[in-house]
């Protein structure tokens, strides 16, 4: 941890004589990137890249279940994100599409339920 911390401050300190003065204001903002408020929200992007790989998932093979996990998240820390200090829109925005995402395979899987439930009612009354 020590050696941790030592790293980070070298890195922090080269970039404090580094970052040219109209990137102040980013690098000096309190959810700026030597803060950890700076990549929580850089490091959840797996979880949007994540879902929009799941586009291409056969709609029977998604989890309501998780779809709604991630919808609801993303709801409830975009709405966070916006009420706590510092404000820390790069978190907005990443949890804005971890719901969206959600909701798209959410609505995918119910779509799929729906259909597939229909379907296989008007084969019952076929036979």
């Amino acid at each position: 941890m020590i050696i941790f911390t030592a790293v980070y401050r070298g890195l922090v300190a080269t970039g404090d004589r580094l970052v040219p003065s109209r990137l102040r204001p980013l690098w000096e903002h309190p959810a700026g990137p030597k803060t950890v408020h700076f990549y929580a929200p850089v490091v959840k992007w797996a979880l949007v890249i994540a879902g929009l790989g799941d586009l291409r998932r056969p709609a029977e093979k998604l989890s309501i279940y998780q779809s709604t996990a991630l919808a609801a998240t993303g709801t409830i820390w975009a709405r966070y994100s916006l009420v706590i200090i510092p404000r820390n829109m790069s978190l907005f925005t990443v949890n804005v599409f971890v719901g969206l995402t959600g909701y798209v395979q959410l609505a995918r899987a119910i779509h799929y339920q729906y259909t597939h439930r229909t379907a296989k009612k008007n084969m019952i009354k076929e036979s």
